[in-house]
């Protein structure tokens, strides 16, 4: 069993009801392999947590750049608090080490943990805030993630509309989207690509570009005007 008393000590929270940060590190498979576990799975604190950290990063975004319109502060946001950002900021908190896993999730790499990891860094907000209190919350969150936004910045990246787009779909839709090349057309050294955007069959929007990838990535900025992300 993972040293949780070790982890508070590292994250700087002295929980009242440490039941509730082990609740936040485990996942739905453990339940599976482990039905003798008296805990609940950390999907309820997830859904808390990602609330306190859209409020805690709005506020803090909406303060720091008050010139900003609100385009730009939405971008901003998303990279901040997308499944990498997060799990990144899990993994320097060592909450890999942590997590309750069944042995097939514990085998997991590559994206697939680092929704596992996100998802554990929004529930252990979701801890705190239940735990501590919004205040506490926010500590946790100001130290752990806002750091990130001048490099956020410097490298662009909340211009990266894909991912912001699949990130929403997957949030808000539980879908991953895809893209479809729906025509080619000019000579080899002037084509013009037109690329379709999926949610499921519905087509959300088209973009255009001299190659598919610049298509995907106007249809996914057209993706998330429409549907308002």
């Amino acid at each position: 069993m993972p040293d949780f008393d070790s982890f508070a000590q590292k994250i700087g929270v002295r929980f009242n009801n440490p039941a509730l940060l082990i609740e936040a590190v485990t996942h739905r498979s453990y339940l599976n392999e482990h039905r003798e576990f008296p805990g609940s799975h950390n999907e309820r604190l997830e859904f808390l947590g990602d609330a306190v950290l859209e409020l805690a990063a709005t506020d803090f975004l909406f303060k720091k750049f008050p010139a900003k319109p609100e385009g730009e502060l939405t971008s901003y946001r998303a990279a901040l608090v997308n499944t990498s950002s997060l799990a990144e900021s899990a993994r320097a908190l060592d909450l890999n080490e942590c997590l309750l896993l069944s042995k097939g999730e514990a085998r997991d790499t590559g994206r697939a943990r680092d929704v596992i990891l996100a998802d554990a860094f929004e529930a252990v907000i979701g801890a705190i805030y239940l735990d501590q209190g919004y205040a506490a919350a926010e500590a946790f969150i100001v130290q752990n993630l806002f750091p990130k936004i001048d490099e956020v910045i410097t490298t662009r990246a909340y211009q990266d509309a894909k991912s912001r787009f699949q990130e929403m779909a997957q949030d808000k839709r539980g879908v991953t989207p895809n893209y479809e090349t729906l025509s080619e057309e000019g000579p080899d050294h002037a084509k013009l690509f037109t690329v379709g955007l999926f949610v499921g069959r519905e087509e959300v929007a088209r973009g255009e570009g001299a190659s598919k990838q610049e298509a995907e990535q106007k249809a996914a900025v057209a993706g998330l005007d429409k549907m308002g992300w």
